[in-house]
């Protein structure tokens, strides 16, 4: 009995081996070789190869002796997650469906909706988003500005209970049709007419379907502790993870206020609340010109602006409340700070400033002549401008704190159209060689850790934003030696130098540093999402 029992071992053992020798081992589709993996955890380096079949990462480590359909040769280069863009301005997505100033900065996922602007009909526009042949990954966020819009257009006053039950009710139709949470903008119409105790109860719809909650706070100028102090009561009341989107202190009275404001987070999480913050790696903004307009002026809409204007009284109000903004909040104090981007009606304006164009009028460039064309700016229709309002400083000591993610903020962008903020197309490789390479103001792994895993983390994607088997194919490849950005203000329609390939759940978007046309995203639905 025991002999035979030794035998049968000795066959299976036999059989066992023959099968293993015999069976083909896996053939990659590729191999990334001979690079050093940052895997997006914020743990050092290491060098690896990684092995992708499909959309999936299936394999981590020495895989010289294994096939594959392709081999890159990435010595001397890192292998990071592909970015996560926390704060993206994707409303030009029909238009520029492949993301390619996005993808080339190395972003193979953007979360769009921010500022409380996200699509409607929610649902509606995911799927049209799937069935546009999209480069890149996205998410969304359900919008207040949108919701509070669609029941009570732009009116300056509070909803009725029953408005406000409509409102909720939209917010929970976004979240089940795939929403991640709810943006909103209070410094903008009609976010800005709301009082607190809305923004509490729309939080606390998301929050029971799993979502976050982002914030263009109500003020980030002379307002801004305050209106931190009101993000930071909304995720106590609501119970809801929130994000102080580009996370900055505006205007010149306002610089260094970036250590109250993070010491405010800190005391915030230390209590428990989950708070945490995205930026963008520029010392100046990018909005409307509406920005610097009294919000009271603009209510109910361009027809009522133009109505009030015509009233000598009201214009005097207008063009002092625009002046005090000039010199206290988004103007920097100076029209040399305020860069036009956008200006449909005139498009010689574009990169030109608010103190160019009144050189070009032949006024004289004061404030107050200042005030009168931004009325004028308004009156044609707005345009949008960069606000060179910010101070390098604050921006190093929000990029540093450890709840800070990278956002870019950025709108997808087209060379030659417009005079966009250089942000659309330098944000990430910014961090990686201005901040990270020039200035060492932290490790590289850190950086990746914020633009990758930190911001999956956030959003609950499990399977992107870091690299191990088993997850999603999105990856990045660059040369930690030379990635910079090109983009300026000067000359924004400029392209990064030092990526080299981007994948995209396994398939090319950029190769060799040539743009593919060929990426693969996906449309990305939140907790909530019902089929």
């Amino acid at each position: 009995m025991k002999d035979s029992f030794f035998t049968f071992l000795f066959f299976y053992g036999l059989v066992l081996a023959l099968f293993t020798h015999c069976t083909p081992r896996e053939k990659f589709d590729l191999i990334i070789s001979g690079g050093i993996v940052i895997d997006g955890t914020g743990e050092k380096g290491f060098p690896a190869d990684v092995g992708i079949t499909g959309d999936q990462i299936t394999a981590i480590g020495d895989l010289k002796n294994r096939e594959a359909t392709r081999v890159i040769a990435a010595a001397g280069m890192v292998v990071s997650p592909g970015f996560i863009d926390m704060h993206t301005h994707l409303e030009p997505l029909f238009n520029l469906p492949l993301c390619e100033s996005h993808a080339r900065q190395g972003v193979t996922t953007a979360l769009g909706g921010p500022d409380g602007g996200g699509p409607w009909p929610f649902g509606a526009y995911l799927d049209s988003a799937q069935n546009a042949g999209i480069g890149i990954n996205v998410a969304y966020l359900v919008g207040h500005n949108t919701v509070r819009r669609n029941i009570m257009g732009l009116d300056d006053r509070q909803p009725t209970d029953e408005e406000l039950e409509e409102m909720k009710s939209q917010i929970v139709t976004g979240m089940k049709e795939g929403a991640f949470g709810i943006s909103t903008g209070l410094k903008y119409l009609p976010g800005t007419f709301s009082e607190i105790d809305e923004v509490i109860s729309l939080s606390k719809v998301a929050s029971q379907h799993g979502g976050i909650y982002t914030s263009h706070l109500r003020e980030e100028g002379l307002g801004l502790l305050a209106g931190v102090k009101e993000a930071i009561s909304i995720a106590r009341e609501a119970n809801i993870p929130v994000v102080l989107t580009h996370h900055k202190a505006i205007g010149v009275k306002m610089w260094g206020a970036s250590s109250k404001t993070l010491a405010m987070v800190d005391s915030a999480r230390n209590l428990g609340l989950d708070i945490m913050i995205d930026q963008y790696p520029y010392a100046a903004s990018h909005t409307g010109i509406a920005i610097l307009i009294p919000s009271w002026a603009l209510e109910g809409g361009n027809q009522k602006f133009t109505t009030r204007c015509n009233n000598p009284v009201l214009r005097d109000s207008i063009k002092a409340g625009i002046i005090f903004n000039i010199l206290n909040d988004r103007g920097g104090s100076d029209l040399h700070r305020v860069q036009f981007s956008r200006v449909s009606w005139q498009e010689e304006l574009e990169g030109k400033t608010l103190h160019d164009w009144a050189e070009m009028e032949g006024l004289e460039p004061t404030v107050e002549n200042g005030a009168d064309l931004v009325i004028r700016a308004q009156l044609n229709g707005g345009l949008s401008a960069i606000y060179h309002a910010m101070d390098e400083a604050d921006v190093e000591n929000i990029m540093k704190h450890p709840m800070t993610m990278t956002g870019s903020d950025g709108a997808l962008s087209r060379p030659g159209n417009g005079h966009p903020h250089p942000r659309a197309y330098g944000t990430f490789p910014r961090v990686l060689g201005h901040y990270v390479r020039e200035k060492n103001i932290m490790t590289l792994e850190t950086a990746i850790h914020k633009m990758t895993g930190l911001s999956a983390q956030r959003l609950g994607l499990s399977n992107r934003g870091i690299i191990k088997e088993n997850v999603k194919a999105d990856i990045v490849v660059f040369d930690p030696k030379t990635i910079k950005d090109k983009s300026t203000f000067e000359n924004p329609h400029q392209y990064p130098e030092g990526i080299h390939y981007v994948i995209i759940n396994g398939t090319f978007a950029v190769d060799e540093g040539n743009f593919t046309k060929k990426g693969k995203g996906e449309v990305l639905r939140g907790p909530a999402f019902v089929k």
